[in-house]
């Protein structure tokens, strides 16, 4: 049986909104502060392991980067917020372009936010939170890193962030996630599925 991230692949990579492809069909973005891992979420989720690239250098993703699951569908890795090792005007290109697309993309259907489980919710997932509410977006939070915690600690977190989420997403669902032990993977699968229209996932 054929799963529904198969046929997923590179499509374009935007430096500006000019460089958008055409807002039809659907697609699920991700987003989340430079190395809280969400490249290596990506790759999990699709099961295509080489599909966003992957560095130990925060901030490697500084475009809007497409991926085709379909010609109606797509996943969206925006670039990383958070990294100081950047230049100032680099900074303000990157948010300018994050605004643009999160304020205006008809076809984005959820969000899905990656937030180190050892330092969730930053000053910036906040604002990203409370933007999301006021927008009607969904928002589906993966505590990545899980395994770096014991089970107590990452579930405290997990309790934590839930009660947090009330002043700040109340729709917003939040679960424990982590690439290398494989944890998480079909729950997160699943919420992009039911989001870009297919159960199967």
């Amino acid at each position: 049986m054929q799963q529904p991230f198969d046929n997923i692949s590179y499509s374009l990579s935007a430096h500006t909104p000019s460089q958008l492809p055409p807002d039809t069909g659907a697609e699920v973005a991700f987003a989340g502060r430079s190395n809280a891992g969400k490249s290596s979420a990506i790759n999990a989720i699709t099961g295509r392991k080489g599909l966003a690239r992957t560095s130990k250098t925060p901030g490697r993703t500084q475009a809007i980067n497409f991926f085709a699951v379909d010609p109606d569908r797509r996943l969206v890795d925006l670039p990383g917020y958070g990294y100081a090792k950047v230049s100032h005007a680099v900074k303000r290109r990157w948010e300018q372009t994050l605004s643009h697309y999160l304020q205006t993309r008809q076809s984005l259907r959820g969000l899905v936010l990656i937030m180190d489980i050892r330092h969730p919710l930053t000053a910036m997932d906040r604002d990203l939170l409370q933007w999301c509410r006021d927008a009607g977006l969904p928002v589906h939070i993966l505590l990545t890193k899980a395994d770096k915690l014991s089970r107590g600690g990452a579930n405290a977190t997990l309790l934590k962030v839930r009660h947090s989420l009330a002043g700040l997403h109340p729709a917003a669902s939040v679960q424990h996630f982590s690439s290398p032990k494989h944890h998480g993977i079909e729950e997160a699968r699943r919420v992009v599925g039911e989001w870009l229209g297919d159960a199967r996932a």
